[in-house]
Order: C-alpha cells, then sequence, then structure tokens
C-alpha cells in the first residue's frame, strides 16, 4: 500500500568555498561546502522540513508555507503562483489525481544565502518520490544527486532562474562535501573530516544573518553581464583555488588553513564583483578580526543581504556570538551536521 504521509528532511549549506564555479557560465568548476542544520528546536539535525499527507477529498493541494505565514489551496492547473518553486515542483513530480496536504517548515529566514530554497525543493522532491514511489531503492527513495538533480531542474528549465548546482548537492548529499561540476552535471564526494576537528566547528562556527533577503538569480544575472566574453571565466580561478584549498583542509583536518581558504574565496567573490560582499558583511568580520576569528565566508551569492559564517579561533566562539549580539547582528542556531536528505513515509 502507498504511504499516506511522507516528511523529509534537509541541512541548509555554507562555507562554500568555490561557489560561483557550479554555474553554467563558469562550465567546469569544484566547490567545497558544509551541510548546516539547527542546533537545536524541532528541526534539530536539519535546516528544513515538508510534510506531505494524502487527504480525503477533491484532488488540489492545500500548502502551509510558515516561514512566509502563508497557506493557501488550489486545484490542479490553477496554481496562483504565489510560491512558484513549490507548485512547479507538485505539478512535475507530485500525483495528479490526489488531495495533498503540504506543509513546509524552514528553521533559517528566508533569503539568507544559504540554499534554503534548494534544501526545500530538494526535501520537496524527496518526499514526492517517496510518496509515488518511483525512487530507486526502499519506498521510493532517490539517489541523492537524483534528488538534486531534479530540484535543480525546477529552478532553471521550469522557471527560468540562474542556478548554480551546489545547493541542492550539497543539502542531499550532506557533511563535508567535495562537489565536482561539469554543468549541470555534478559528482560528490563526502569529506572524511577527523573526528576532533569536526566537533569543533559546532563551537567555532558562528553564522550571522545580515538582516534582509536577497535575490540569487538577480546577483547572477549581474555577474554575467560583468564577465562579458568567454575570457572572463579566468576571473573564477581564485575560487577554484580556494575550493581545492578547502578540501585540502578539511580532509587533513587543518581549521585555520580551511579558515584561509574561505577568506580567500570571499576575497575572490569581491574580485568577481564589488555589490557580492556588502558593507554590513565587511563589518561582522570586523567584529571577528576583533574576536581573533581565522576567517569568514559569504555565505552563496553574496550581495546586499544573505549571511556571513566567521570561523572563531581557539577557544572563541562564544565569545564571538556574544559580541556579534551585542553588536545588534542575528547569530542564526546552525552547526554542522553529517545527514542530507532524509526521507520517512508512514
Amino acid at each position: 500500500m502507498p504511504p499516506r504521509s511522507v516528511t523529509a528532511r534537509a541541512p541548509v549549506r555554507a562555507c562554500d568555498a568555490g561557489g560561483w564555479t557550479d554555474t553554467w557560465f563558469a562550465g567546469r568548476g569544484a566547490v567545497c561546502a558544509l551541510a548546516m542544520g539547527a542546533a537545536t528546536g524541532p528541526l534539530e539535525g536539519a535546516a528544513v522540513e515538508v510534510t506531505i499527507d494524502v487527504v480525503d477529498g477533491p484532488a488540489g493541494v492545500d500548502l502551509d508555507v510558515t516561514s512566509f505565514g502563508e497557506r493557501y489551496a488550489y486545484g490542479p492547473g490553477a496554481a496562483p503562483g504565489r510560491h512558484p518553486l513549490l507548485e512547479r515542483t507538485l505539478a512535475r513530480f507530485g500525483p495528479a489525481d490526489a488531495a495533498l496536504a503540504v506543509r513546509v517548515t524552514s528553521a533559517v529566514p528566508p533569503g539568507c544565502s544559504l540554499g534554503t530554497s534548494a534544501a526545500v525543493t530538494v526535501a520537496l522532491v524527496g518526499a514526492l518520490a517517496a510518496l509515488d514511489g518511483d525512487g530507486d531503492g526502499a519506498a521510493g527513495a532517490l539517489d541523492p544527486l537524483a534528488a538534486a538533480g531534479r530540484a535543480h531542474e525546477v529552478e532553471t528549465q521550469e522557471l527560468g532562474l540562474q542556478s548554480g548546482v551546489q545547493d541542492q548537492v550539497a543539502a542531499a548529499v550532506g557533511g563535508a562535501v567535495r562537489i565536482d561540476v561539469d554543468y549541470p552535471h555534478a559528482t560528490a564526494a563526502r569529506l572524511a573530516v577527523p573526528a576532533g576537528p569536526w566537533d569543533l566547528l559546532a563551537d567555532r562556527l558562528v553564522t550571522v544573518y545580515l538582516g534582509r533577503p536577497h535575490h540569487s538569480s538577480e546577483l547572477h544575472e549581474r555577474v554575467i553581464a560583468s564577465l562579458g566574453t568567454d575570457g572572463g571565466r579566468a576571473r573564477l580561478d581564485p575560487l577554484r583555488r580556494a575550493a581545492a584549498a578547502a578540501t585540502d583542509a578539511l580532509t587533513a583536518g587543518d581549521l585555520a588553513g580551511w579558515a584561509a581558504a574561505l577568506t580567500a574565496a570571499t576575497e575572490g567573490q569581491r574580485a568577481l564583483h564589488p555589490a557580492l560582499v556588502s558593507d554590513g558583511a565587511d563589518a561582522v568580520w570586523a567584529v571577528g578580526r576583533g574576536c581573533g576569528a581565522l576567517g569568514w565566508k559569504v555565505n552563496g551569492a553574496g550581495g546586499p543581504g544573505g549571511s556571513v559564517t566567521v570561523v572563531a579561533g581557539e577557544g572563541g566562539g562564544d565569545a564571538l556570538r556574544a559580541a556579534l549580539v551585542a553588536a545588534s547582528w542575528t547569530v542564526l542556531d546552525l552547526r554542522p551536521v553529517q545527514a542530507g536528505l532524509t526521507v520517512v513515509a508512514r
């Protein structure tokens, strides 16, 4: 008997050394990223959750998007376009003849440059595959890269948005991951970070929301325009080198080396386009430097909003958080997590 209820969870992504090289205009690239989930609370260990219940009634969707405080219902072929990414995913991969109650929950603010929309889409794709039994394993479980690929297709092919592939892959795979890209194809290798350094990351990583959402696709358009011809791809080389350096340092358990690679990636973003590192981000890093932090990363596409992750120095996580809160910054309750996409069907 097919399941009547499915819950899927996924992390978001931070510390993406090599971001921007996972795009169509880069062609080939690599990203070293870290999966992040809630440190406490109902979503502990994950960052987003999608629950789908098959309910009695006429075919259609009752969609509850808690992060936006919105709930609305619509029938087949009548999606109102209020949350196009969710609506298109449901239309493409959901059952056409069922009544579905869909609830989407997130532990992070919308538009915080952590790949939240990609993580939600990965979770929704995973939940729908389990509901329909069209995956590759028990209960229709999708291979992580297959889930990431489906989620990326909705964003780029269905909606025509600019999007690299790293956000979807990192959410599906979890942990510390090296993603190699021959756009739009990607492979992923989980990094075996030594246990001691991995445990330290929960204290050392401090992620700050800059107070306003960003619009990743718009930032992509600005960068594409600045690159001009294919010759502009060479400006992405510092980011490719940062991905390699971050991979080597994490694998060796060298947190100082990893933090230096993150800083190099941030400066590579600034060189790519000055709008990618905002005054707010620089202000957060100034607080970090004052607390002896080892390095920092403007997450995702960057820009005027979004988030920044700072790597605190030895024993400095609590002091750094206190200093940032005292400076009126919003510190997110996140920690690195090993789990990627997880799906439970009932």
